[in-house]
C-alpha cells in the first residue's frame, strides 16, 4: 500500500511538470502572438510609422519575395556558415585555452590580467585591422566571430575547473592519481555545467562577431542585407533579415540546449 501511495503521488507530481511545461509553451506562444498582433495593427493604426518600423505582414512579404528570387538561402547559408565556423573554433579554442591555464597555475596568474582587458576590449575595433591582415573575405567575419567568443569562452570554462574543490582533488593525489586523472575524474566533470553555459553565451557572440563582420566587409549575409536594406531605405528588407536572423539564432540555442539535456545525462 506504502509503494502504491508513493507511486500516485509521484504520478500526480509527473503530472504537474508536464502542465507546468505546457503551460509555459502556451505563454510563451501568447506572448509571440501578442506582440504580433500589436505591431501589426500598430502599423495599421498609425501608432508609429510602417516605413520605419515595417509590420509582420510587410515583413512576411519581403521574406516571400527573398525566397521567390532565391537570394535568402545564399544569404542565410552564407551567414549560417561562417556563424558556425566561429562558434566551433571559438569554443574549442577558449576550452583549450582554459586547459592549459587550468593545468599551469603560474601561467594563469600571468596571464589573468590581460585576459580582463581581452574580455573588455571593443572587438569591432579589430574589425579594419583583420581586413588588413587577412583580407576582405570570409575568412576576416569567421576569425571576429571566433574574437567575439574567444575570452568569454576561455574565462568561463576556467572558472568552472577552478571551482573544482580541493578536498576532492586532494583525495585524488592521496589515492595517487596523476594530473590527467585528477582533470578527467574531477575537475573536467564539475566543469561540464559551466562548459554549457560557455556554450550558450558563445551562440549569442558568435552571431554577433559574424554579423559585425558582414557589417564591415561581406558580399553576402544576412548583414550585408541590413546594411544594403539601411542604405536603399528599404527598410522592410531590414526587418525580414532581422527576423531570419532571430529564427536562426533560436534555432542554433536550442540545439545546444539538447546537446545540454544529453549531456547532464
Amino acid at each position: 500500500m506504502k509503494t502504491n501511495a508513493v507511486s500516485e503521488a509521484h504520478a500526480a507530481y509527473l503530472k504537474r511538470l508536464r502542465r507546468s511545461a505546457r503551460l509555459v509553451i502556451l505563454a510563451r506562444i501568447g506572448v509571440l502572438a501578442l506582440f504580433l498582433l500589436l505591431w501589426e495593427f500598430g502599423a495599421a493604426l498609425r501608432w508609429f510609422d510602417p516605413f520605419i518600423l515595417s509590420s509582420p505582414s510587410r515583413v512576411a512579404a519581403a521574406i516571400v519575395r527573398l525566397i521567390r528570387d532565391g537570394s535568402l538561402w545564399l544569404h542565410v547559408g552564407t551567414t549560417l556558415y561562417e556563424t558556425v565556423l566561429g562558434f566551433l573554433f571559438g569554443t574549442a579554442l577558449g576550452a583549450a585555452i582554459a586547459v592549459v591555464l587550468w593545468w599551469f597555475p603560474a601561467l594563469n596568474r600571468v596571464l589573468d590580467p590581460y585576459l580582463v582587458v581581452l574580455n573588455a576590449l571593443p572587438k569591432i575595433a579589430l574589425g579594419p585591422v583583420l581586413i588588413v591582415w587577412i583580407g576582405a573575405g570570409t575568412a576576416s567575419i569567421v576569425v571576429m566571430g571566433v574574437l567575439v567568443s574567444l575570452v568569454v569562452t576561455t574565462v568561463t570554462v576556467l572558472n568552472g575547473f577552478l571551482a573544482a574543490t580541493d578536498e576532492k582533488q586532494l583525495l585524488m593525489r592521496t589515492l595517487g592519481a596523476s594530473k590527467i586523472q585528477i582533470f578527467t575524474k574531477v575537475v573536467f566533470p564539475a566543469g561540464i555545467p559551466d562548459l554549457i553555459c560557455a556554450l550558450k553565451i558563445s551562440v549569442g557572440m558568435s552571431w554577433v562577431g559574424v554579423i559585425v563582420g558582414e557589417y564591415l566587409v561581406s558580399k553576402a549575409g544576412l548583414g550585408y542585407l541590413i546594411v544594403y536594406g539601411g542604405q536603399v531605405f528599404k527598410l522592410d528588407l531590414v526587418m525580414a533579415s532581422v527576423t531570419v536572423l532571430c529564427v536562426l539564432a533560436a534555432l542554433m540555442y536550442y540545439a545546444v540546449a539538447l546537446l545540454e539535456k544529453r549531456m547532464r545525462r
